[in-house]
């Protein structure tokens, strides 16, 4: 799979060292919004966020976000969910061009997220693992 190294704005936006800002620059290269503006979005509707006994931080659109507020962003983006893994079902999409969709995608990954748009890795590393990564679900546009 091609990949291009993009970090969604983060840069311009005046943020500075690396951090686990993956669910954030990830709206960002998706939806075309300026990433202060995804910033300020995943600060609000984190507010949201029940904290638990496993849970104890809300998300941050600078260290994470939880799968719960990433579907809750998404929605309120406009976007829809596709499971592409379920229980038991073992691994059957990769992040590889010839298994996902057309259009752009926010991937759902293992404890990161991810864009392709059009068979296309947008991300700060090839977070592909050699398109033998497993794809739990993506975001697309309705």
């Amino acid at each position: 799979m091609e990949y291009v190294k993009d970090d969604g704005g983060r840069k311009e936006a005046g943020y500075k060292g690396q951090t686990g800002d993956c669910g954030t620059r990830a709206i960002a290269i998706a939806t075309g919004l300026p990433y202060q503006e995804v910033y300020d979005l995943v600060i609000e509707i984190s507010k949201r966020d029940r904290i638990t006994k496993n849970k104890k931080d809300r998300s941050h659109p600078r260290t994470g976000i939880w799968i719960e507020s990433m579907h809750r962003i998404m929605k309120h983006l406009g976007w829809q969910w596709t499971p592409t893994m379920f229980i038991g079902s073992g691994c059957k999409v990769h992040v590889k061009a010839d298994e996902l969709p057309e259009g752009t995608l926010i991937l759902n990954l293992s404890r990161h997220y991810a864009v392709v748009k059009d068979g296309v890795l947008y991300d700060t590393y090839d977070s592909s693992r050699n398109e033998t990564r497993c794809v739990y679900g993506y975001w697309s546009q309705k």
